[in-house]
C-alpha cells in the first residue's frame, strides 16, 4: 500500500478518521489497512500482557520509562504486521470485505465513550479462555463482525490483582458456553445463570451424583417429577419445611452434559408461567427475588444468597479470566 494516511498507527486519531471515511466507500485499500491495524492492536495488547506478567524491570522504572516502553511495544506491534504478519489481518480483511458488501454505509453508527463500556463499569465479562475460543470459532466460520473483533481486543487484558480459587475459575470456564446458550434462550444475563449454578453446586464441588459416584450434570438441582422421562439420581437433600430444615430422599434429573442441564433449565423457565417475571431480568435483585417468589427453592434466604454471588467479587474475578 502506498497511502501514508491509511498506514498511520491505530492510535493516531487522524489516521483512524481517514480509515473511517474511506471505509464508508467500501474502499478495499481502507479495509486492508483497518485489518492490519486491528492485528497491530491485538499484538500490542499481547506484548503488553506478556511484559506485565514478568517480574518487572528495575532499570526502566517510573512513569517515563513506562511511557517509552509502551511506545516501543506499539512500534514492535506495527513492525510485526508488516509482510505476512501473523495471518490474522488476512482473515479480518476477508470478513470485513464480506460485511462491507452487505452493509448500509449511509448510516454512521453512534460511538460511545470507553467509560460507558462494561469493561470500565466493572461488569462481568466472558472468561478469557472462552472469549478467545469464541473469537477463533467465529473467525474460522466467517461470522465475526468488526465490532466483535474490536470488543475482543479491548477485553484481552483482564483486571489484575485478584486471587481467584482455581475451582471457581475452572467451574466458570467449563459452564460459560452453555450459560451463553441459555442466556440467548431466556434473555437472562449469562453471569446470572452461572451464579445460580454456583450456588446450587458449591461452585461445582457439590454436584449431585449417583450412588456409583458418576455425575448427574444437574447444575440447578431440578427434581425429576412425574413428567420427566429421562435418567434420574436419588439423593437425600435438605429442604426447608414448616420453619425447619429436614433431610429427605428425592429423585433429581440426570443429564449427559452441562449443556443439557442449561438447556433444560432454560426450557423450565420458559414453560412455567410462574417464572415469566424472571425471563429477561437484567438486574440481580429482580432475577433472584423473582425465582424465590416463584417457589424455585424452599430456602427463605435463597434470593439473598444468589444476589450476593452475582454481585460478589469472586464471580466477577472468575469471569475476568
Amino acid at each position: 500500500m502506498d497511502n501514508p494516511a491509511l498506514n498511520s498507527l491505530a492510535s493516531d486519531v487522524r489516521g483512524l478518521d481517514t480509515l473511517r471515511r474511506a471505509a464508508r466507500d467500501n474502499s478495499p485499500e481502507a479495509l486492508k489497512a483497518a485489518a492490519k491495524q486491528f492485528e497491530a492492536m491485538f499484538l500490542q495488547v499481547v506484548i503488553k500482557s506478556m511484559r506485565e506478567a514478568s517480574h518487572g524491570d528495575e532499570l526502566f522504572g517510573g512513569q517515563e520509562g513506562k511511557m517509552f516502553q509502551d511506545m516501543l511495544d506499539q512500534q514492535w506491534a506495527q513492525v510485526m504486521t508488516e509482510g505476512g504478519g501473523t495471518g490474522l489481518a488476512r482473515v479480518l480483511e476477508r470478513q470485513l470485505s464480506a460485511n462491507a458488501r452487505s452493509a448500509d454505509t449511509s448510516i454512521t453508527p453512534p460511538l460511545k465513550p470507553l467509560s460507558e463500556s462494561g469493561l470500565f463499569q466493572g461488569l462481568p465479562q466472558m472468561p478469557a479462555a472462552a472469549r478467545s475460543a469464541a473469537l477463533r470459532q467465529s473467525l474460522q466460520a466467517g461470522t465475526a463482525s468488526a465490532e466483535d473483533i474490536e470488543a475482543a481486543i479491548a477485553e484481552l487484558t483482564p483486571p489484575r490483582g485478584r486471587d481467584v480459587p482455581e475451582h471457581a475459575r475452572a467451574f466458570v470456564e467449563r459452564v460459560w458456553p452453555a450459560a451463553l446458550s441459555a442466556s440467548r434462550a431466556t434473555g437472562i444475563p449469562a453471569q446470572f445463570l452461572v451464579a445460580q449454578a454456583a450456588l446450587e453446586t458449591g461452585w461445582g464441588r457439590a454436584e449431585l451424583s449417583a450412588a456409583d459416584g458418576s455425575p448427574s450434570h444437574n447444575l440447578f438441582n431440578i427434581k425429576a417429577g412425574s413428567s420427566w422421562q429421562g435418567d434420574t439420581v436419588t439423593v437425600t437433600a435438605s429442604e426447608y419445611v414448616d420453619g425447619r430444615w429436614v433431610k429427605q430422599p428425592d429423585a433429581f434429573r440426570r443429564y449427559g452434559s452441562y449443556e443439557e442441564s442449561f438447556a433444560d433449565y432454560a426450557r423450565l423457565l420458559k414453560s412455567q408461567p410462574r417464572y415469566a417475571p424472571v425471563l429477561g431480568a437484567q438486574d440481580a435483585g429482580s432475577f433472584a427475588r423473582g425465582l424465590q417468589q416463584a417457589g424455585y427453592a424452599t430456602d427463605p434466604a435463597y434470593a439473598d444468597k444468589l444476589q450476593r454471588i452475582i454481585n460478589g467479587p469472586l464471580l466477577r474475578a472468575a469471569l475476568s479470566g
